[in-house]
């Protein structure tokens, strides 16, 4: 499979890190990382609140030469330098093929992000065509995602994805899986951290769990998201009583 993908895995060189105890090398999930192979389609990478994944692919964005806040190789704005030294340690493994496109989307930062793509518009006209002919900030948070996954991520490209599910209906979850298989279809590589069960399920796919006694790679069926979900859809006047909400 190595040749058919852009980047085959990632790893931690831990003689490489100078203080062990500092953050964020004293993450639990990240002192007991392993070398990571990733899915030659969709890597998944889960975990509770603090368990790494945004500075993890954070990391993996900046090693692989996109902008720290977000963008393409060829964004350069820096609104405020807080990205963890996680990327100077972290080594990638390069497949047999050569992207055309790629594009890191970080949800909380977005907004930086479609304020240099009216930046760059304003420089040279034309480049809002790649984002649906309108300013990201002119279409609501949902929208303004489902125009960067429709009209800015064209194929053949490693795309690296933080909470895409962020704006996202329930409804344009299932639109965003729609366009994921047809951006795999296109020779796309992607990895995506997210809490969305309906996006977890995407077949063609490798989930990592980070919460774990140690990161191990996990069937949807026994995730966490999964099993929550589905305790609560099953039974939610049962599963507010065992929160201790009641109704009136």
């Amino acid at each position: 499979m190595i040749d058919q993908q852009y980047i085959n895995y990632f790893e931690i060189v831990k003689e490489h890190i100078a203080d062990a105890s500092v953050y964020p090398f004293n993450i639990p999930a990240i002192q007991r990382l392993q070398k990571v192979t990733l899915h030659p389609k969709v890597t998944f990478i889960i975990g509770e609140n603090g368990s790494g994944k945004s500075t993890l692919l954070e990391a993996l964005a900046i090693q692989y030469g996109f902008n720290a806040e977000g963008g393409s190789r060829n964004f350069s704005f820096a609104t405020k330098r807080t990205h963890s030294p996680l990327s100077d340690v972290l080594r990638i493994g390069r497949g047999g093929l050569r992207a055309r496109d790629g594009f890191f989307l970080r949800a909380e930062s977005f907004y930086n992000t479609a304020s240099y793509v009216d930046d760059l518009e304003a420089e040279k006209p034309g480049l809002l065509g790649h984002y649906g002919n309108k300013s990201l900030h002119q279409q609501s948070h949902g929208e303004s995602f489902f125009s960067l996954f429709m009209h800015r991520f064209s194929g053949r490209g490693f795309y690296i994805l933080d909470e895409p599910e962020a704006a996202l209906s329930p409804q344009r979850q299932l639109s965003f899986l729609v366009r994921m298989h047809e951006l795999v279809g296109a020779q796309s590589q992607l990895v995506i951290a997210t809490h969305a069960p309906m996006i977890l399920a995407y077949p063609h796919a490798k989930i990592i769990e980070l919460s774990l006694p140690e990161p191990r790679t996990v069937r949807f069926t026994d995730t966490e998201h999964y099993a929550v979900y589905k305790a609560f859809l099953n039974n939610p006047e049962g599963m507010l009583n065992q929160l201790g909400i009641y109704n009136d």
